[in-house]
């Protein structure tokens, strides 16, 4: 079936939902660099200048439970 013009192909490069604790692995440490940043929440190890970083981190974890199978 075509969708806009584009053939659907068959890949074996396939994306899976993270699992929930995954998930929640991820939003955790996002919640956590979002509270830090904005309403200025004093957590050790985290400080405002790293907060972009550590959403990095929170987005890399969930990007790595959509790939890998199984996680």
């Amino acid at each position: 079936m075509a969708l806009f013009g584009f053939a659907r192909r068959s890949s074996s490069f396939l994306l899976t939902p993270p699992t929930l604790p995954v998930f929640l692995i991820s939003l955790v440490i996002a919640a956590a660099a979002l509270l830090v940043h904005y309403a200025g929440v004093s957590i050790p190890m985290l400080s405002k200048a790293r907060a972009f970083d550590v959403l990095a981190l929170a987005y890399a974890v969930l990007l790595i439970g959509v790939l890998v199978r199984r996680l």
